[in-house]
C-alpha cells in the first residue's frame, strides 16, 4: 500500500531549464556591465568552476551553492568579492524564481493527493534555503509534510541514503513510497535502488515552430514505461499513483 509520495523539484514541479536560461542572461548582463565580459566567457568560467568544485568535494550539496561558485569565479579572476559575489547570487536566484512557472496541474495534483491521505515530501539535490524559497514562491509549501535536501542528508541522489532518509521522515517503508522525478539516473534509478516505486515525469514542451507541444526526446537505450511508469501531465498523476497502489 502506498502511503507517501515524494517529489523532486527542479524540472519536475517546474521548468528549471527555461528559468535557468533567463537567469543566466541576467548574470551575463551584469558581468558585461561590471567587467566587460562577453556572455560566452561568463558561462565558460562558471562551468569551469562547477567542474572544479565537483572534482574537489565530490557530489555534495555545496556543488549547487551558487554563492560558492561566484565567489571562486571572482577570486580566480582577481576581481573584487564586494559587492559582486552577493550581487551575482541575488541576481541569479531572484531572476530564476521570478521566471519559474509551475507545470500545469501541479497544485491541483498535490491538493488531491493530500486530501486522499498521502504523506507528501520533497527529496532534492539542492541547498535547503533556495528550495524553500521556490516552494514558498510557488505557494506549494503548505502541501508538504517534510523536505529532505542533500544539504541535510549529506548525500546526493542517486545514492540510496537520501531516499531512505525520505522514507524515515514519512514514517513508512521505502516500498510504501512513490518517488516522482524527471531524471532517469538521479530519480528513477536512485529510487529503485532504495526500494521505492519510481514514477518518471517526462513533460512535453512548446518548442515546435507552430507552438504546439512536442514530446521530450528520450535518450537511446533508456527504460520505457514497460519498465517504469511514466506520465507527462500532472492532471494524470493521481490516477497513475492509484494504479501503482493496486
Amino acid at each position: 500500500m502506498i502511503k507517501s509520495v515524494i517529489f523532486d523539484i527542479d524540472n519536475t514541479l517546474y521548468d528549471y531549464d527555461h528559468a535557468h536560461a533567463i537567469a543566466m542572461r541576467a548574470l551575463d548582463e551584469y558581468m558585461a556591465e561590471q567587467f566587460g565580459w562577453e556572455p560566452e566567457k561568463t558561462e565558460q568560467e562558471i562551468a569551469l568552476i562547477y567542474r572544479q568544485i565537483q572534482e574537489e568535494i565530490g557530489q555534495k550539496a555545496a556543488c549547487h551553492n551558487r554563492l560558492i561558485r561566484f565567489q571562486r569565479l571572482l577570486e580566480q579572476n582577481e576581481l573584487p568579492l564586494h559587492p559582486h559575489a552577493l550581487n551575482m547570487y541575488d541576481i541569479y536566484w531572484d531572476t530564476l524564481i521570478r521566471n519559474a512557472k509551475l507545470y500545469p496541474g501541479v497544485e491541483a495534483a498535490l491538493s488531491e493527493l493530500k486530501k486522499s491521505g498521502y504523506t507528501l515530501g520533497i527529496g532534492t539535490n539542492m541547498t535547503a534555503r533556495i528550495q524553500f524559497r521556490k516552494l514558498t514562491s510557488f505557494g506549494l509549501l503548505q502541501f508538504f509534510d517534510f523536505i529532505v535536501s542533500s544539504e541535510e542528508a549529506d548525500r546526493e541522489k542517486p545514492q540510496k541514503d537520501i531516499f531512505i532518509f525520505c522514507a524515515k521522515k514519512a514514517h513508512c517503508l521505502p516500498s510504501q513510497c512513490v518517488y516522482v522525478g524527471d531524471s532517469m539516473i538521479h530519480d528513477v534509478i536512485g529510487a529503485q535502488g532504495a526500494g521505492m516505486h519510481p514514477l518518471w515525469f517526462r513533460p512535453t514542451k512548446n518548442d515546435s515552430a507552430d507552438g504546439q507541444p512536442v514530446p521530450t526526446v528520450l535518450p537511446a537505450a533508456v527504460p520505457t514505461s514497460e519498465q517504469v511508469p511514466v506520465f507527462s501531465d500532472f492532471h494524470d498523476l493521481f490516477n497513475t499513483i492509484q494504479q501503482i497502489s493496486i
